[in-house]
């Protein structure tokens, strides 16, 4: 084989999409500033651009005494809390991407051709190792430098909006379905041959320089396989609001493409243990389409709740993934096979396996569709409030209403907005204000939870510890429980819009008003976050975010009442 014709089989990808911007993923998701509408329009969808409020840092802890005109501002400030999902986790998802890549069709076979390359042309095995070594930082200094690109191009704040921006959500989900139809066969994704062209071209220089452009030119030759594993990446990243997310992501991804072409010039004598080439690298390919699929539809779940447009509710979101999978388990056990499949003669033991383990997942979302919890998935669907028919030990409906104890208020502030969020036998309140003035008459403190539509982690925090018989028995006995969704669209009225003080930019919608009030009274801007106050808006204990351990729930649930009786004088 030619140096020449070797080269254009050389290495993993450049050019991917810049305005791309999971995450279930993951996410833990979480972070987001965003807004809705008080009145949805019956005459056609319509997204409402919205901007995010820049939390400032602040060293000190400050008291805000409350006005008349909006008790919510008797909130103390306190220390920010952590981010659901750190940026370490996102390396991990970037490095696991970046191995689902390594094993896919356009780069696998390379391992060997590369590795063997360098070392003959070094014409020694010292200079062979350093070559390997630099090629690898080439594909790392390519990846890391497309996510400090996006990073630059959307800044902190518009990685924030695009999390919670419906446009943008909705671009996410088919841009991930035209991913997952490339990774079934449909077609191939392709960047233009004459950018390989001129990469090539320049790799034949010598030196530092065409080794790099080697690096590039495989990282645009594969990006038929990568570009969609990348795309994801950049999406989830991009939607958790860290600046830092997109370059953490790609960091992660181009090492685990580096690290093996590494390994493999140190010791040439492992390639004997890789499997053989085959139509197995190209079942990998189908299985993530099916995933990339499955995970397209989170975010279309998300802009259907922000937007209220009420027709993706859980059954269907379950129904979705149940085909998905029954595909999947078909497919790995040789019974439906696409156009560019090999014949499956037999199953080899890791692909049965791995069809066990498909098929049991999905007969364990099969109860989902009468409202079994699912907590393993429970952050990627929507609310239980949205199914029509649940079953229950006592015969009840899942999005069953608590019953409202006696308080002057007669009516919720936008209650009919937040029906699809509701929570079985909770009794929710949405508005600070009448929050504060009924846990003046009740004698209770107030949880507020700032939580959102496309906040998975407030979904995963609800399923897993608010549904926990001790936790729900404290938030519905002790506690006024007042929920301010930050992502949700419905304008205010226009007497109650403005300009905010905090971050200089009109608020326009409820979520901008709660958005900007958590950023602006807690330097937050992550989701869920709670925090306890009595009735004249004063926070009683440390707030804080997602934290799934429940005696840990319990016992903060506990502090504040604690707390709320002892100033009240009932210690």
């Amino acid at each position: 084989m030619s140096i020449k014709y070797s080269r254009l089989f050389f290495v993993v990808i450049l050019a991917l999409i810049a305005g791309l911007s999971f995450f279930t993923p993951a996410g833990q998701v979480k972070a987001a500033v965003f807004q809705n509408a008080d009145t949805v329009s019956t005459e056609g969808i319509e997204f409402t651009d919205v901007e995010p409020a820049k939390p400032e840092v602040k060293t000190e802890t400050t008291t805000v005494k409350p006005s008349t005109k909006e008790a919510a501002s008797a909130i103390t400030a306190v220390k920010p809390a952590e981010k659901p999902k750190t940026l370490w986790q996102i390396f991990i998802e970037g490095f696991l991407g970046g191995f689902a890549a390594l094993i896919m069709p356009c780069i696998y076979p390379l391992l060997p051709l590369t590795v063997s390359f360098f070392t003959k042309k070094a014409g020694s095995r010292s200079k062979g190792i350093m070559h390997s070594l630099i090629y690898g930082i080439s594909i790392i200094v390519i990846y890391v430098a497309l996510g400090l690109i996006i990073t630059l191009i959307f800044g902190s704040d518009a990685l924030n909006e695009l999390a919670t921006s419906g446009v943008f959500n909705l671009f996410f989900f088919l841009l991930l379905v035209v991913f997952g139809i490339s990774f079934l066969g449909a077609f191939e994704l392709q960047l233009p041959s004459s950018l390989a062209n001129k990469l090539d071209a320049n790799s034949d220089k010598g030196g530092i320089a065409g080794i790099f452009f080697m690096a590039a030119t495989l990282a645009v030759v594969s990006f038929s396989c990568t570009g969609p594993i990348i795309g994801y990446l950049l999406v989830e990243a991009t939607s958790k609001g860290e600046r830092l997310a997109p370059i953490m992501g790609m960091l992660g991804f181009s090492s685990a493409l580096a690290i093996p072409f590494t390994i493999f010039a140190l010791f040439p004598s492992l390639l004997k243990s890789l499997p053989k080439s085959g139509g197995w690298l190209n079942s990998v390919k189908v299985v993530l389409g099916f995933l990339e699929l499955a995970f397209a539809l989170k975010f279309l779940s998300g802009v259907d709740l922000a937007y209220h447009w009420n027709w993706f509710d859980r059954e269907v979101f379950l129904s979705l993934w149940i085909a998905l999978g029954l595909l999947m388990f078909l497919y790995l056990i040789g019974k439906i096979k696409f156009s560019h499949d090999s014949d499956l003669p037999y199953l080899s033991v890791p692909r049965t396996f791995i069809a066990i383990g498909v098929l049991a997942f999905t007969l364990y979302m099969v109860p989902g569709l009468w409202g079994a919890p699912l907590k393993v998935i429970s952050g990627f669907l929507p609310p239980p409030a949205t199914q029509d028919f649940m079953l229950s030990n006592d015969g009840t409906s899942g999005n069953q209403i608590a019953q409202s104890p006696a308080v002057s208020i007669k009516q919720k502030k936008h209650e009919n907005l937040f029906t699809r969020g509701k929570h079985a036998g909770l009794n929710e309140w949405y508005d600070m204000e009448q929050a504060l003035q009924v846990s003046k008459e009740l004698n209770k403190p107030v949880l507020i939870d700032f939580t959102g539509w496309f906040c998975a982690n407030c979904r995963k925090m609800e399923n897993e510890v608010w549904s926990d018989p001790q936790v729900h028995k404290r938030l519905a006995e002790d506690y006024i429980l007042l929920e301010l969704y930050v992502d949700e669209k419905a304008e205010l009225p226009k007497n109650e819009q403005h300009v905010s003080d905090f971050s200089g930019k009109t608020i326009k919608t409820i979520g901008n008003k709660w958005s900007d009030y958590e950023a602006s009274k807690f330097n937050v801007n992550s989701q869920p976050y709670y925090v306890i106050v009595n009735a004249k808006g004063d926070v009683l204990v440390p707030p804080q975010g997602a934290n799934y351990n429940v005696n840990n729930y319990i016992e903060f649930l506990d502090s504040g009442k604690a707390a709320y009786e002892k100033n009240n004088g009932r210690d």
